[in-house]
């Protein structure tokens, strides 16, 4: 089996089909493992997460390291943080903070500096959307191979919670008066490159995985994650190829034969594209095998939104900073509408990760590894990034977080810049969507690319660009339904270990 990419996908799938007995490589365009989970690291003894920042929901990855003899807990260490996030509802004159904690009662304190209404309605929200989310994980669990499938029984039964005509927004109203509480619980959309405003009202139960299963942290970062995957999926004997680039993927009629990599040809009896969709496939795949997805379907399909990166090593520490920090621009709907838009933000909300507040290892003593975060429009809206809003937006991006990290120009050490046009070159991701294919309702289920693709045989997705979705969870619960097909389809039956 020859899996392409060594991303969070990827990796999972080769863990899943490695611990089945089958022979599987993982061909890696890279130096490196974990695609845009990895860690970057720096002169000076600086380590970034690349893109991730934080780890959600371990259930799922949990049971795949244990169908491979393993135990996630003892392969990475996981902190769970308390509070989760700082958000700051910036305001003219000064703002509102909110530290988001599991503890309950002490969230309902938080909301109710808000709005002492709104306290009240914590609790209904998560318990509503603890039903919301066991209604909707058979669903999320299996495969859309075609049209009848989206009227199955699991799907009829969560149909009623899922209100597919609100917004995750409008949906929160229900709940939530004050604007700022339904952006507290709603800004996690964020995680998918979506508005709160726009995005399906299923997406709800993102920030209630936070409160109910944890926000947590990984010892060394987000790629220490990817790092474990490799080493359990090699310790069961996947082989894994760094610097080794898929040129195309071959096929005899609609059955992929194999690949050509590094000018060589290699036969596999699967193959499994873990690259970034909008990118990999008008290049890897013929035109005639991927008619539902040609180039101009690819090209008219809807996008997250992209990401300005700024990687920092600074001399000095920041007690007072939070691990997670969220400024929230007073107009979010406006910044969120000129994004949607194309249009690059004036006053753009920002995040900063200072993972020194939780672990020493991301940065010598005496200094410290910021990642600042800004969402910005993709590519698609015809504006490629210049060198311009490069110089203008870095300088934003410093302006924007003074309040939280002080003027640190002198202070800057080690310094990398990555924009949407880097995330579309260097990266591979199309149009720079860092968060891939928009999750609105006609790109989900069914009218997302399918995990076995279109009408191939022996051609199988798994990443943010297939069913379920993106964001590692999914990701991973995605890799787990790729190869559950790949498996029934060689009359194989997949392992499922179970956490309780």
């Amino acid at each position: 089996m020859t899996v392409i990419g060594a991303g969070p996908g990827g990796l999972a799938v080769a863990m899943l089909l490695a611990a089945r007995g089958l022979r599987v490589t993982v061909l890696e365009r890279d130096g490196v493992i974990g695609g845009r989970s990895r860690t970057l690291t720096a002169p000076g003894g600086y380590r970034f997460d690349l893109g991730p920042t934080f780890f959600l929901y371990p259930r799922i990855l949990a049971e795949i390291f244990a169908e491979c003899g393993a135990d996630l807990n003892r392969e990475v260490e996981l902190t769970r943080l308390d509070p989760q996030y700082r958000l700051i509802f910036e305001a003219a004159g000064g703002g509102t903070t909110l530290d988001a904690t599991p503890d309950l009662a002490r969230m309902e304190e938080q909301v109710a500096r808000l709005d002492p209404r709104d306290a009240a309605g914590v609790r209904p929200f998560l318990e509503e959307n603890r039903r919301k989310l066991a209604a909707f994980r058979p669903v999320l669990e299996r495969a859309f191979t075609k049209a009848a499938d989206v009227m199955g029984a699991d799907m009829l039964r969560a149909l009623p919670l899922l209100r597919p005509g609100r917004s995750v927004d409008s949906d929160l109203r229900r709940h939530f008066r004050d604007p700022r509480t339904r952006l507290a619980f709603s800004f996690q959309t964020k995680y998918l490159g979506m508005s709160p405003f726009r995005c399906p009202s299923l997406f709800t139960i993102l920030s209630f995985l936070e409160y109910e299963h944890g926000v947590f942290h990984p010892t060394g970062g987000c790629g220490a994650v990817a790092t474990a995957m490799a080493r359990v999926a090699e310790r069961i004997g996947a082989e894994i190829r760094l610097d080794t680039p898929v040129e195309r993927i071959l096929f005899e009629g609609n059955r992929a034969t194999g690949v050509i990599a590094g000018g060589r040809h290699m036969a596999a009896d699967a193959v499994v594209m873990n690259a970034d969709f909008a990118h990999a496939m008008p290049k890897l795949v013929p035109d005639a095998i991927r008619r539902r997805w040609s180039d101009q379907k690819i090209g008219k399909a809807r996008y997250s939104c992209s990401t300005f990166m700024l990687y920092l090593g600074v001399q000095g520490t920041f007690p007072d900073l939070a691990h997670h920090t969220i400024l929230l621009s007073e107009d979010y709907r406006r910044n969120i509408r000129e994004i949607e838009e194309g249009t690059v933000p004036d006053v753009p909300s920002l995040y900063v990760q200072h993972a020194g507040a939780t672990d020493n290892s991301m940065a010598p003593p005496g200094h410290s590894s910021l990642y600042l975060l800004i969402p910005v429009p993709n590519l698609t809206h015809g504006h490629e990034w210049t060198e311009e809003d490069t110089r203008r937006y870095r300088a934003l991006a410093l302006e924007r977080a003074r309040p939280l990290i002080g003027d640190i120009a002198d202070r800057i050490r080690y310094e990398r810049v990555v924009t949407p046009r880097d995330w579309r070159d260097e990266f591979a991701v199309g149009f720079g969507a860092t968060f891939n294919l928009a999750h609105d309702l006609r790109q989900m289920l069914m009218f997302r690319p399918g995990n076995r693709f279109g009408d191939t045989q022996g051609l199988y997705l798994v990443g943010g660009g297939t069913h379920p979705g993106s964001g590692l969870p999914v990701i991973y619960e995605g890799a787990r339904i790729s190869a559950g097909l790949l498996l029934r389809d060689l009359g194989l039956a997949p392992v499922a270990a179970k956490i309780v």
